[in-house]
């Protein structure tokens, strides 16, 4: 065997003429793709006949693109002694998975089938300490993953800056679908249903609602969207603020004191940097100083900048969506290290982004005809939102 599996030998029972049984032995194997394998390598490498593994490709390509076979991923191999396939499946994501297996003519049939999942919604809390200062680590701290953390970022990201706004003492409620497989593995998170942030002795709500006719969205207890004009940051929830917006700063290479038009985060090398509202790209190219630069432009008047950055997923003319990635933290042009400095122009005049985004409008709230649906949701979200552990923070 030429790959890390788990084996495991069977005596299964296939009818035979008249009334006789005859006992064949099969080879079950548990394993993971290896890094530049197709499915037909893997079945060679498990010494599946000829015919079955041309049979199985074939099949199998009739159902999903083979060339997204994606290394690690688990696939499970049952074959006779002989080399005859029994059966096979391939994990293709968190969702589906593909199983080749034998039809009452004993011909070999492939399907994409949804993974088996049960549902439940569960109550998170955590709280922003010393030990975890961060929303990433206090979200760690409560036993959840980074989606987590992601998904409630992109719900506050209008009303809070993860990384210049978070105070010790800081606490947030959220109510979440979990999924999980038959046995028992979580396996990813559903929609937040409702969610609470304490944030500096002020309290943010955000309930998911689907106004009728509409898409899914979060709206504030009184109906008012989360979603604002302007997110808060250009980086998900975890940058620190090491230089702030300045008409006289000192320059950290130039050792002359210039005005800085913008706000720099500290952040990682290649975190992505995403679009704070939805834009048109003016240009994305190397511009001096600035190192790779996008600069885009947004309704009523206003345009950002992302400078020093390390790649750029975006071309002038394109049209960017709130949130969508544009480019990645680097350190290009005139700086000491990986660092986003994001700036942001209102009427052509550059404007302090860290206080700018307070000011702006919020989407379409909740229609009047469906306030009566949305309080009812609201009141039943908060319900179960209030049913947290008795010892939670």
């Amino acid at each position: 065997m030429r790959t890390n599996a788990s084996v495991a030998r069977t005596d299964t029972l296939r009818p035979a003429k008249g009334d006789i049984a005859l006992a064949l032995e099969t080879t079950k194997v548990s394993a993971r793709v290896r890094a530049g394998a197709t499915l037909a390598s893997m079945l060679r490498a498990h010494d599946v006949v000829i015919a079955d593994a041309a049979a199985i490709v074939a099949q199998a390509a009739s159902v999903f693109d083979l060339r997204k076979v994606r290394a690690n991923q688990p696939y499970r191999l049952e074959t006779t002694h002989t080399g005859t396939v029994r059966g096979f499946e391939y994990e293709i994501d968190g969702d589906r998975f593909l199983r080749v297996g034998r039809a009452p003519d004993d011909t070999l049939v492939a399907r994409v089938l949804p993974i088996p999942k049960t549902r439940s919604v569960e109550v998170v809390t955590g709280s922003i300490d010393r030990d975890a200062s961060s929303l990433s680590a206090a979200m760690s701290a409560a036993g959840e993953t980074i989606d987590l953390t992601l998904a409630m970022a992109d719900i506050f990201g209008g009303e809070i800056d993860f990384s210049t706004e978070l105070q010790p003492g800081d606490e947030f409620d959220l109510t979440v679908e979990k999924q999980f497989r038959d046995d028992h593995v979580f396996a990813g998170y559903g929609p937040i249903l409702a969610a609470e942030f304490k944030n500096a002795g002020r309290r943010v709500r955000a309930v998911r609602f689907a106004p009728e006719g509409g898409t899914p969205a979060y709206f504030d207890e009184h109906g008012i969207s989360m979603r604002r004009f302007f997110l808060a940051s250009p980086l998900k929830f975890q940058p620190v603020v090491t230089s702030g917006f300045s008409r006289a700063r000192l320059h950290p290479i130039l050792r002359e004191v210039r005005a800085h038009l913008g706000v720099d985060y500290r952040a990682p090398m290649g975190a992505p940097v995403i679009a704070v509202a939805d834009a048109v790209v003016v240009s994305a190219a190397m511009s001096g100083g600035s190192g790779r630069m996008v600069h885009l432009r947004h309704a009523n008047g206003y345009e950002s900048e992302y400078l020093h950055l390390s790649s750029m997923a975006v071309h002038a003319g394109q049209r960017v969506r709130q949130g969508e990635m544009i480019g990645r933290v680097g350190s290009s042009g005139l700086a000491t290290g990986a660092h986003l400095d994001y700036r942001l122009k209102r009427n052509g005049g550059f404007i302090n982004p860290v206080t700018a985004h307070r000011s702006m409008p919020p989407a379409d709230p909740v229609p009047a005809a469906q306030m009566v649906a949305f309080q009812a949701a609201r009141d039943r979200a908060m319900t179960a939102l209030s049913a947290k552990p008795a010892n939670a923070h």
